[in-house]
């Protein structure tokens, strides 16, 4: 394969760049993200990109005293290309010191020094003009500047205009293009990003070069955005699994089996089956346990078709984690497509479980919990800032299926999927401070995917006429938050 297309595929691989709803430095939103602080984390990649742009400078001639990285991404990759070529290289701060030399522009130069720029994304071109606005101040000339992401919204012709000569690696519209042809993402994500880019042109002052428009409205909000399309951005396969039987099932129900017998478990498996795409259990608080209902509720699951998600609220080390994972009496990872867990001991909850499949291929992924729906729980807007980052980024993402929140603003990637728990009809609390919320609340405000129902159907006369109704109430109001689009 192609050395670029190779790497732009290790770039969606390693996360460096997203889809969703992001803003942009220039105050604008964006359906897609690059983040190539990342690659500091990947030396292989970091050193491809440098050899790219050592290789570029080469084939067209780019000649200069010095070499200067745009604060603070691009630095990395300005020192591995310095060093490779055995060229000078100037460090530009973003604001002078106020001790010391107080120098604005680090290393040693001369008035009339040349200087190439280095750039890891451009969408305005703002801070490659301010960067050589520093060096300029400095008797130091510039002509050219290479950035390896060229987000084509106005950044060249804007650089242009102060007399410089803008080089990319890639265009945004290369990197979408090459994602589609490996098949990792749909023409119809290509064409969204397309039309943004067309429709967004950004000006130097970070204003929109359309003056007539009001606002930049991203295609990839993903309370906006229908199940099967965010399938398709996804990394996690079961992920994927879910989203695709949600639209086939029209259904986006989770059916909470908190029960204690095995035969009323698969009894209400069984029975609300046709209305779920989701069943809940917590088998530590079954008092029959047994292999045999393990087998029957499989095989419930294979003929209704629902995935079985254990919600066990992982919390320790990784070692641990994998050990009540996939050993003792209940080896969870044999039979549960989904698992939940606390973000409390970080990364290594993912590592943790993922290790526990050793010898079983069942289990594909966890829901972290950001938020719960207990009055007085402890979590704040750290934990759950934390939480999000775990689930986003990172080399284990592609074992995230989703977050259980309880507020739309949790998280932006569409590719995972919000579980809701706390939702009941006519009825606002139980006595030991569960939270509930009727079902339209539940998706159209708080834009959960999947809402989470125990006691409302489990307690109801007729547990498959409660499923048939809370599976109504809430495919209606997610077809209505779409039509809000």
């Amino acid at each position: 394969m192609d050395p670029k297309k190779s790497l732009v595929l290790k770039l969606y691989e390693i996360n460096a760049f997203k889809f969703g709803n992001f803003k942009m430095k220039v105050g604008i939103n964006s359906p897609v993200y690059f983040d190539l602080r990342v690659i500091v984390s990947y030396p292989e990649v970091m050193q491809t990109i440098s050899n790219l742009v050592a290789d570029y400078m080469k084939e067209h001639n780019l000649v200069a005293k010095h070499v200067c990285g745009v604060p603070y991404t691009a630095l990395p990759i300005a020192t591995i290309v310095a060093v490779k070529e055995n060229i000078p290289m100037l460090v530009r701060r973003k604001e002078a010191k106020s001790y010391g030399t107080k120098k604005l522009i680090e290393g040693i130069f001369r008035l009339g020094d040349t200087c190439l720029i280095i750039e890891d994304v451009v969408t305005s071109g703002s801070s490659i003009l301010d960067t050589i606005r520093d060096l300029k101040q400095e008797g130091i000339q510039v002509t050219d500047a290479i950035v390896v992401v060229d987000r084509e919204q106005g950044g060249a012709k804007n650089i242009a205009d102060h007399s410089i000569r803008m080089h990319s690696l890639f265009t945004l519209s290369f990197l979408m293009n090459t994602l589609l042809e490996a098949g990792k993402i749909e023409r119809s994500i290509v064409d969204s990003v397309a039309k943004y880019i067309a429709e967004v042109q950004i000006g130097s002052n970070g204003n929109l070069m359309d003056n007539s428009r009001k606002e930049v409205r991203s295609d990839f909000v993903r309370s906006e955005m229908p199940y099967e399309v965010r399938a398709n951005l996804t990394k996690c396969e079961v992920t994927k699994e879910l989203f695709n039987l949600m639209t086939t099932k029209e259904t986006n129900l989770c059916l909470a089996a908190d029960l204690t017998k095995c035969a009323q478990v698969l009894e209400v498996a069984d029975k609300c089956g046709p209305y779920i795409c989701l069943l809940k259990t917590h088998v530590d608080i079954l008092e029959d346990f047994n292999n045999e209902f393990i087998e029957t509720l499989l095989a419930i699951a294979e003929r209704h078709k629902f995935l079985i998600m254990e919600d066990r609220k992982f919390a320790d080390i990784g070692n641990t984690v994998s050990l009540q994972c996939g050993k003792g009496l209940y080896e969870i990872a044999r039979w549960a497509d989904v698992v939940t867990a606390h973000t409390i001991s970080g990364r290594s909850i993912l590592q943790g479980l993922k290790e526990s499949r050793k010898n079983f291929s069942k289990l594909r992924g966890v829901f972290l919990l950001a938020e719960m729906s207990v009055s007085g729980n402890l979590i704040d807007d750290t934990y759950k800032e934390a939480s999000r980052k775990v689930a986003t980024d990172g080399i284990d993402i592609d074992f995230v299926a989703g977050i259980v929140c309880q507020s739309a603003d949790c998280f932006a990637f569409p590719g995972l999927i919000q579980l809701t728990p706390g939702v009941k009809i006519d009825e606002k609390a139980d006595k030991l401070g569960q939270q509930y919320n009727e079902p339209e609340y539940v998706i159209k405000e708080k834009a959960a995917d999947i809402a989470v129902v125990g006691r409302g159907i489990l307690q109801a006369k007729c547990v498959a006429t409660a499923a048939a109704l809370y599976r109504r109430r809430l495919w209606s109001a997610y077809k209505d938050r779409l039509a809000k689009k």
